[in-house]
């Protein structure tokens, strides 16, 4: 495994919460923390090339794991060079283990201790996901940094059923270290458990005593709501160790994210900055613009003024109003181009605050996302 290599170093610490810097290093580069990866669940980062994400400051993608897969299939990814071949991105790649997709497609499977069976989304075949075979799927993929296979649970969820969800986690996080064959590979474990804190406390120790390269808290994010999450999350941080990687799985809102740093996350991913750039939703600084409104008929100015990415350095909220009304796919393109970028000038914010040691305080003044970017506002979260 990778975990005899010194793969992630923390630089600075805030002395007023757990917020910090690092690097994360991989056989495809170093990763400035913390850091926000894009989803690429088929390969892609939908309707952006790589060249394009390189230029918005993303340093980290994620690819799924399921998705893969079923299409192309791991063995044609393997003999076309592996998956940063296949997608053409020369950086970091981290793919999930298809542990979410047993809860996204709940109806579509079957749960045992053995693991996860699937019928197919695209044609009904089955499909039986094991800890071993999500291991052999992500060593065939090549990404840098590959999960556990975990059993991620629905909110509410009752206690019996959370703590089946923990003991099978634990037990598949076992099988797939035992099958984990790739040095050049980090392996994550999921903390999984709900907001119960008997579960996180029972699922951290037990992965922690296994001694993964890093840890991630899935399980967050699904209904729980904003306080929940922050609460259970600065619970589980405290029993994860301090000198690895921690990565909060499918976090999130701008405010999501500030909290999460401020209790110690390095790595966050989220389809938010692309999912709602292609229906027309932009992030700013002084809150959401809704490109297909009216208001955007005939102004000249770009989405934000400060912002130095490509869309705002070039087309006015006018034009990209008239590409969403007459189906355009140049619109959700360069929606998706600025969301990228916003987020990526937030992370960087972020670092540039720890490093400054005014991370705390600064946090401490940016309730106005909270406000901005909440569930009642028209943003699409999942």
């Amino acid at each position: 495994m990778f975990t005899d290599k010194t793969n992630f170093q923390v630089i600075t610490r805030d002395i007023n919460c757990r917020a910090r810097t690092g690097v994360l290093t991989t056989p495809h580069g170093d990763v400035e923390t913390p850091v926000f990866c894009p989803v690429g669940t088929s390969g892609t980062v939908k309707g952006i090339m790589p060249a394009q994400l390189k230029e918005t400051g993303c340093t980290l993608i994620l690819a799924n794991t399921y998705h893969l897969m079923l299409r192309p299939g791991a063995e044609t990814i393997e003999k076309l060079g592996g998956l940063h071949n296949f997608m053409a991105w020369d950086s970091p790649i981290l793919t999930d283990s298809g542990g979410y997709q047993v809860f996204s497609l709940s109806p579509l499977t079957k749960i045992t201790d053995k693991g996860v069976q699937f019928a197919s989304h695209i044609d009904g075949s089955k499909i039986m996901l094991t800890p071993s075979l999500a291991i052999e799927i992500q060593n065939k993929l090549g990404a840098d940094i590959i999960m556990c296979l975990d059993q991620c649970t629905s909110f509410p969820c009752e206690h019996k059923q959370l703590q089946k969800a923990v003991t099978r986690t634990i037990s598949w996080a076992e099988q797939c270290q035992e099958f984990h064959k790739n040095p050049n590979q980090m392996l994550f474990a999921i903390v999984q458990g709900g907001i119960e804190p008997d579960l996180r406390k029972e699922c951290a120790s037990e992965l922690v005593r296994l001694d993964f390269d890093g840890y991630a808290i899935g399980g967050l994010g699904l209904g729980e709501g904003h306080d929940n999450m922050i609460k259970t999350l600065s619970m589980t941080n405290e029993l994860l160790p301090k000198d690895k990687p921690r990565y909060l799985m499918g976090v999130g809102t701008p405010a999501d994210i500030i909290a999460a740093v401020r209790e110690g996350v390095d790595i966050f991913d989220c389809v938010l900055p692309t999912r709602n750039g292609r229906n027309a939703f932009a992030f700013t600084d002084n809150g959401p613009v809704r490109l297909r409104n009216r208001i955007h008929t005939n102004d000249n100015s770009p989405i934000e003024v400060e912002c130095d990415c490509y869309c705002c350095q070039h087309f006015s909220r006018a034009a990209l109003r008239h590409f969403f009304h007459v189906s355009e796919m140049l619109g959700p393109i360069l929606v998706s181009i600025h969301n990228l970028r916003f987020y990526q000038r937030l992370m960087a914010k972020i670092r540039l605050h720890v490093k400054n040691g005014v991370f705390y305080e600064w946090s401490q003044q940016q309730s106005e996302y909270l406000k901005f970017y909440n569930s009642n506002n028209g943003i699409i979260k999942k």
